[in-house]
């Protein structure tokens, strides 16, 4: 077929024989709208994640048999972000509703079916490459890449080359310094070294410019930013010379980041796919046993591999949007192991409602922690003001809805049961104390102060400390003697003291339940 002198429309998935995709409503005129790029949803009101002219990809997860003014909110919600036209996918009912079918045409929005055969990732894939053959004709003769390396590295994206490999060729062909493709926080993505320093299978990189350097250095080379840049630290790209770039190189380093830009445009529109359908997944996990067969239907829609126990994390930054919290969650679970063979571990990370982020995985519970624990600095260094994620890891369970769930709130509570910068584990809390401190301050504090306000009133009035005779005597076990020698009292004073303190809570420490009460009063830290 010869190559289109137009930038992509609507029309053009039509002519993608291998794609399968047919026009459920259109008018010729629909067809003809402008393709900015394209974005999946399973969301029922999506507008404020679209952006002008996209595709939106959906599988109708959200659409019931009765959902008939559920499609018109959506429809409407197209129309208000304007978007180029909607793909349903027939794979979760069939086939395209009726009722979408009509709220589409009043609406104005093209519709187009895409058959459970065909898959939303080739369907993304195919629409950017188009979309960056658009940008490359639009290029030529102004980006400062030689038209020839162009079209060596246009190539190369074509036949899908991996990133590592494009680097290395775009180093050796245009004479750059050592690269290295990152996040905007730190993780690399791929490097042109084919023997890098580091054991870890990448490059070394400079550390982000938040980070604190670990010695004086030299001036920092330059980071060229990949596309659009991101909505929290953690998103977008950056190509990363190792070396001090001269003219000539910068100026070609900023045509091979123009170069890059449709991946990094993919890349966050997946991302951005991935997240909605986190969300999804995670609100009907929180919804409860109403909601059961609702998130089984999207867990087995979410990618994570069928039939697979998975580990829940949660997490939290205060002071931030919920979705810079999930996007530091995905960036830490990137870090997840893999060799070389193996696909990368497969995990769902998105806001949760709770003001925090989870998360799902695959992934071991001991390898989500050691993964978790490592990435914590990285991630913190690109915080502002001395803001701390903190994360906790539930357990890991059989992918069922109502086991999920329980283990997504043990996770939540784990985030708070070690100080920052550890990651909590509910497999952990073990003790009374470890349990405590997952509880909220606001109702510790309240605890301590009614089970112990006549002591701590006390103290504050004598010398002798109550507080401090009670935790020793119950810290041994309740031995008059041992208390007395700890102490350095006589017995006598220690059975006075422990009279009075009793007169004054009311409780008997002879009695094992208001020992129980009274030792958990202590253990819980005043505000």
């Amino acid at each position: 077929m010869a190559h289109k002198e137009h930038n992509m429309i609507v029309g053009d998935l039509l002519e993608l024989d291998d794609l399968h995709i047919e026009v459920a409503w259109a008018s010729p005129h629909l067809l003809d709208r402008e393709v900015t790029g394209v974005t999946s949803t399973d969301l029922q009101d999506p507008a404020r994640y679209l952006q002008r002219g996209e595709l939106v990809l959906s599988g109708l997860v959200w659409w019931r048999p009765d959902g008939g003014q559920a499609a018109m909110r959506f429809a409407n919600s197209l129309r208000t972000a304007e978007v180029a036209a909607l793909l349903a996918g027939e794979g979760t009912h069939g086939t395209v509703p009726p009722e979408l079918v009509e709220a589409c045409r009043r609406h104005g929005v093209p519709l187009l079916s895409v058959p459970a055969g065909t898959s939303f990732r080739s369907v993304t894939d195919r629409v950017y490459l188009r979309l960056w053959g658009d940008l490359q004709a639009h290029a030529e003769g102004q980006a400062a890449l030689p038209a020839a390396v162009r079209r060596t590295l246009t190539q190369l994206l074509r036949a899908q080359a991996s990133l590592d490999d494009l680097l290395e060729r775009a180093v050796a062909d245009l004479g750059l310094p050592e690269c290295s493709l990152t996040t905007g926080s730190g993780r690399v993505l791929a490097s042109s070294e084919s023997a890098p320093a580091s054991g870890s299978g990448s490059a070394p990189v400079p550390a982000p410019a938040s980070a604190p350097a670990p010695f004086p250095a030299r001036t920092a080379a330059p980071a060229f930013p990949v596309g659009p840049p991101g909505d929290s630290p953690f998103d977008g790209w950056l190509l990363r010379p190792h070396g001090q770039p001269g003219p000539t190189a910068t100026a070609m380093l900023h045509g091979l980041a123009e170069l890059l830009t449709p991946l990094a445009t993919r890349d966050r529109a997946t991302a951005t796919a991935q997240r909605q359908t986190g969300t999804r997944l995670v609100e009907l996990l929180d919804s409860g046993a109403d909601a059961e067969a609702e998130a089984e239907r999207a867990l087995a829609l979410s990618g994570l591999p069928p039939q697979r126990q998975l580990t829940a994390v949660a997490a939290r930054i205060d002071g931030v949007p919920a979705t810079w919290t999930a996007a530091a969650l995905a960036e830490a679970l990137h870090d997840l192991p893999t060799s070389h063979q193996e696909a990368p571990v497969p995990f769902v990370a998105a806001p949760d409602g709770h003001g925090g982020a989870a998360a799902l995985s695959p992934a071991p519970e001991d390898l989500v922690a050691q993964t978790l624990q490592r990435a914590l600095p990285r991630l913190e260094a690109g915080l502002p003001g001395g803001r701390r994620l903190r994360v906790g890891i539930g357990c890991t369970v059989e992918p069922a809805a109502d086991a999920l769930r329980a283990a997504l709130v043990r996770a939540r509570f784990a985030i708070d049961v070690e100080p920052p910068g550890a990651v909590g584990r509910c497999s952990r809390i073990t003790t009374l104390a470890t349990l405590l401190r997952g509880v909220p301050a606001e109702i510790t504090t309240e605890f301590r102060r009614r089970v112990l306000a006549p002591l701590i009133e006390h103290d504050r009035a004598n010398t002798v400390s109550l507080l401090d005779t009670l935790d020793a005597f119950l810290r041994h076990s309740a031995s008059w003697s041992r208390t007395a020698e700890a102490l350095h009292l006589h017995v006598n004073t220690v059975h006075y003291r422990i009279k009075r303190i009793e007169e004054l809570t009311g409780r008997s420490l002879l009695k094992l339940e208001d020992r129980l009460d009274l030792w958990a009063a202590l253990r819980c830290a005043p505000a």
